[in-house]
């Protein structure tokens, strides 16, 4: 008798998998999201933009009246989304299917081929859906969460300082002089290490290293994540120019990571480390788990915070001096507001940030009206799925449309203007029913920036500072004529203004020694810790 149920109990099992397998698929009816007309085969391989491509993608969209857009490549489907409830109902509500990275060789694969470690990638940004990323994630949502992200705005503000006098002292190379601001800032909260005044080691191994992952990551810079059977063609033949590159950026990738990581550990098990992500991170490991793996997930979370956060950093705070060079009216509000709050003799510090609602609101504006990362890196469809009728097949690779949504003229009247007001009340308050920049170019769902707030924090309290001190005003040539700064910008994963020249000198004298005592007093307070 047991034997007999046994047998009724797998034939049932059996007969029901059998009409579960042959259930027509419910989306396959279904047709595919609009899009441009392409080829057979190739598909809109010849469409497809080499430059801003975000511009392209919210034109095809216009065009077509629609908020989700379907491009064939190659037969991989690049579904496109344009509008903040697209993005809310597929990255935010159905985000246990969408949160996976889409192939990407160049950056994932061959690099960790020739470098021969044991993870996908050492940055979490890029790594696919799974177990060490969830635990990178949560390492960095657990110390980098609002409250937690607080214990590191000394490294801010000290950072900041630092700039100031750097402006003081060398005004003419803004962008080097914010690069460094940049690094100074992450590697300080990242791994507690003193960053020297010029030609910082940490500083130029990062730099080396961070600018690679930013050329692999552009979605169609390199055919291979496209055709990822091309990772196994020799160096040698020709057309695999991408190879050499893979192995000479691994390189110079890994070594932004190993290097100033290996320098934290060796302070933590000297006792002489100072507080940092990765000394919270090291007395958090739990004794149960294996070292080297919990290792290797701190080693990713910090090295993630140099690459995610340096060149976005330069870019909001660069947007920012051009849109004081072209609205000195708004430099001087800036300025009229800062005075009022700011002590004589001090600088502006992140206690001022609730009286100083003008800065948020000019800050948040720089944001929306050039934000840095205008499309995010792409996502993977784990399943196939259905979105207002249309079919969105299983490994499509999915793109949010920030600079769409950031420049919606329903929600941002007047989208290209560079106008802060328009995140304030009458009263001057900001105001909350104006939907917050903040909540798009962090990114969306489980892949959302964790540092956003630390992110947001540093770039603010540079901004106060920098229009606190400085005036800001464009040059003039050797003849007194004003020359126009450019109001071009360079196309790629971050995006950047082309270099332009300004003229930035201290307010006054009193502001000028505010600086140099705030420098003073931090060297004071370093020999004495």
């Amino acid at each position: 008798m047991p034997t007999f149920d046994l047998y009724l109990s797998a034939s049932s099992f059996l007969l029901a998998l059998y009409f579960y397998l042959k259930k027509p698929n419910q989306h396959a009816s279904l047709p595919l999201p609009p899009g441009p007309k392409g080829w057979p085969v190739i598909g809109n391989l010849l469409d497809m933009p080499t430059e801003f491509e975000w511009k392209t993608y919210h034109e095809w969209s216009k065009n077509l009246d629609t908020d989700i857009l379907h491009v064939p490549v190659m037969g991989t489907n690049l579904i496109v989304l344009d509008s903040p409830e697209a993005v809310m109902e597929l990255l935010e509500r159905r985000s246990s299917i969408y949160s996976d990275r889409a192939r990407m060789p160049m950056i994932n694969e061959l690099r960790d081929i020739y470098q021969q470690i044991d993870f996908r990638s050492f940055n979490i940004g890029f790594m696919p859906y799974g177990d060490f990323w969830r635990k990178s994630r949560r390492l960095m949502h657990e110390l980098l969460h609002p409250t937690a992200a607080l214990r590191f705005r000394p490294h801010e503000l000290k950072a900041t300082h630092h700039l100031l006098e750097r402006l003081l002292d060398n005004p003419k190379n803004v962008i080097e002089n914010l690069r460094y601001l940049a690094g100074e800032t992450i590697i300080s909260i990242a791994y507690g290490l003193d960053i020297k005044p010029k030609d910082d080691p940490y500083i130029q191994t990062a730099e080396r290293g961070v600018h690679p992952v930013a050329a692999a990551a552009v979605p169609g810079a390199f055919l291979v994540d496209m055709l990822p059977i091309l990772k196994y063609v020799p160096e040698w033949m020709p057309g695999a120019g991408f190879q050499k590159k893979a192995r000479e950026w691994g390189k110079l990738a890994l070594m932004m990571v190993d290097l100033p990581f290996e320098a934290a550990k060796k302070l933590i098990a000297e006792g002489k480390a100072k507080p940092s992500f990765t000394s919270y991170s090291m007395q958090r490991a739990q004794e149960n788990e294996d070292e080297a793996y919990q290792e290797n997930v701190i080693r990713c979370s910090a090295g993630t915070m140099y690459a995610a956060g340096s060149d976005t950093t330069v870019a909001a705070i660069t947007s920012c001096i051009l849109a004081m060079l072209e609205n000195p009216e708004m430099l001087k509000k800036a300025q009229a507001q800062l005075d009022f709050v700011v002590t004589s003799g001090h600088l502006p510090d992140f206690d001022d940030e609730e009286s100083l609602p003008y800065i948020t609101a000019l800050t948040m504006e720089v944001l929306r009206w050039r934000d840095v990362v205008p499309i995010a890196i792409p996502r993977y469809l784990q399943v196939d799925d259905e979105y207002k009728g249309y079919k969105l097949p299983k490994g499509s690779v999915v793109i949010p449309n920030a600079w769409a949504m950031l420049h919606d003229e329903t929600v941002y009247p007047d989208p290209f203007t560079f106008k802060p007001e328009r995140f304030l009340t009458k009263d001057g308050k900001i105001d909350k029913t104006v939907r917050d920049p903040r909540h798009t170019c962090f990114g969306f769902g489980r892949r959302i920036c964790p540092g956003r707030y630390m992110a947001f924090s540093a770039v603010w309290i540079a901004i106060a500072s920098i229009l606190y001190c400085f005036d800001i005003k464009k040059a003039v040539d050797e003849d007194g004529n004003v020359i126009q700064p450019s109001h071009e910008y360079l196309s790629a994963l971050v995006v950047f203004p082309k270099p332009f020249e300004c003229s930035i000198k201290p307010r006054s004298d009193r502001h000028e020694r505010a600086i140099r005592s705030a420098v003073l007093e931090h060297e004071f307070n370093d020999e004495t810790a």
